[in-house]
């Protein structure tokens, strides 16, 4: 009798750890649960709706909720970038943050050239392109486009180098291409008008976060230099960072509601989605397969190999940051939810993400390389053009350097695929096929782009252990030295000699 209660004991026992420890996963991923649940109901949703025809004022007021949601999301990503950045950088010593923006570039260049060569084997393999679902066309002029490979780079360089830090927050430079006429005076009196294109320089709304970034790594690194004169600075973009990621605690509260109003909205007002699933479904394919190896097989090896844990339990450690850069098609939208991630659940070390992170999210966007090479192959198949070894190699080197240069916004790859194109000589007539298809492609390019980011942070960080125990080590060294008072100056003057 004695051993039947005990049993039952603990069984009971057992059943309330169970249910415990139940009760406790679902409050600690209550959020990703959540979200997972707005994604999946806003798919539902969407369909269930589309053939209902709604009307435009209906779809509007459905997708409204998610509009507020992009704006206050973008809302915080200007002062997150330049807190962000300035007090990772200051940080640690101008020695370590050089280090650190070497392995971080060179494994960004690695990356997007890794994609970009992707992309062209996947390209030539699976031929998306089909010469019959080409757009008829009268003639096979080549269209002029506005911009080329050269000024797109050249631009990127004048961003970088912003004239003005404060229009940067709210304008980019671009080059543009105008007709001017110019009346030309005869000697007999008579005259006539000459029209020619000449390239301009002009500016265009949205944040230039390229010059952000660079001045704020300038500008940090420095600070990082100035000892005990630059305490109340450091202090003071430090709290910033507190403010901004306790306002996106509470802003991820409204992700499950904001995702399913996006996702629902755009469903609905994609036109004739079976036609386009059927003409364009093996350029979908080749693109979401090349996301899917990069994500599940290169970076869960190269993650592993690096960084000797399972790649795979980081991976759903992100998977909050990849639902919202699914919905929001943009890098930039998913970089707050990104930041909380990496600092409250995966514990990266925040001079790694205040560093790496806000770099990612404006230069390093592999699905965007990978796409761009897809793309350009496809548009070349679809116009009849063959493609030899040098022109393979061409796409490959362009589209990795391309990807660079475009901005972390929905559908900016489709501006640069044009003016590639061009570059090529190859007709730009089929590209309006792809804004058909860019609204599903965008969104699984973008969780490479952000993933990419993710994943170097944490590769970064381990690449870079023993500089950031010797920072460590030397911030202990000099705050003793701080409170004995003993040769405080020497100590200061030293570390700010080693630096230099």
């Amino acid at each position: 009798m004695t051993d039947n209660n005990t049993d039952d004991v603990e069984k009971t026992t057992d059943q309330h750890a169970n249910k415990f420890g139940f009760e406790k996963w679902v409050g600690k991923n209550l959020l990703l649960i959540l979200t997972l649940m707005g994604v999946l109901f806003g798919i539902i949703l969407g369909f269930s709706l589309r053939p209902l025809r709604l009307q435009e004022t209906t779809i509007l007021l459905i997708s409204y909720p998610g509009e507020l949601y992009m704006r206050i999301l973008k809302l915080v990503i200007l002062p997150l970038i330049m807190s962000s950045l300035i007090t990772g950088c200051s940080s640690v010593n101008a020695r370590l943050n050089g280090k650190i923006a070497l392995r971080t570039f060179s494994y960004f260049l690695v990356t997007s050239m890794f994609n970009g060569l992707l992309g062209v084997i996947l390209g030539v393999t699976f031929q998306p392109g089909d010469p019959g679902l080409g757009l008829s066309t009268s003639h096979n002029r080549q269209e002029r486009v506005s911009g080329s490979v050269l000024d797109s780079m050249l631009d990127m360089g004048r961003n970088i180098a912003a004239d003005n830090i404060f229009q940067a927050t709210f304008q980019q430079v671009y080059t543009d291409y105008v007709n001017t006429t110019k009346i030309l005076n005869e000697i007999n009196g008579t005259s006539h008008a000459v029209s020619k294109i000449e390239k301009v320089l002009k500016y265009r709304l949205g944040t230039n976060n390229l010059g952000i970034v660079f001045f704020c790594i300038a500008f940090g690194t420095i600070l990082g230099t100035m000892g005990t004169k630059g305490k109340l600075i450091k202090d003071f973009f430090a709290v910033i960072f507190e403010i901004i990621m306790k306002m996106v605690k509470g802003i991820l509260w409204i992700t499950p509601l904001g995702l399913c109003s996006i996702i629902a909205g755009k469903i609905m007002i994609v036109a004739d989605i079976a036609v386009v699933m059927s003409q364009l479904g093996w350029l979908i394919l080749t693109v979401i397969l090349g996301v899917l190896f990069y994500q599940f097989v290169v970076l869960q090896l190269v993650y592993f190999l690096v960084v000797r844990k399972n790649p795979f339990k980081y991976y759903l450690g992100v998977i909050q940051g990849t639902l919202t850069a699914f919905a929001a098609a943009s890098t930039a939208a998913a970089l707050p939810v990104n930041m909380d991630i990496m600092d409250n659940e995966l514990k990266i070390d925040p001079r790694i993400t205040r560093f790496v992170m806000p770099i990612g999210c404006n230069t390093n966007l592999d699905g965007t390389a990978m796409f761009l090479a897809i793309s350009i192959i496809f548009i070349t198949q679809m116009s009849g053009f063959s493609l030899g070894m040098g022109n393979l190699l061409t796409i490959w080197f362009t589209a990795t350097i391309m990807s660079f240069a475009v901005t972390s916004v929905p559908s900016s790859a489709l501006i640069i695929l044009v003016m590639v194109l061009s570059a090529m000589g190859i007709p730009t007539t089929n590209v309006p096929l792809l804004f058909a298809v860019d609204w599903l492609v965008d969104r699984f390019r973008t969780t490479n782009n952000m993933l990419g980011d993710c994943y170097a942070a944490a590769i970064v960080e381990a690449l870079s252990k023993k500089e950031l125990l010797e920072n460590d080590y030397v911030n202990v060294e000099v705050g003793e030295n701080c409170k004995n008072g003993d040769q405080l100056k020497n100590v200061n003057s030293k570390f700010e000699i080693d630096e230099v």
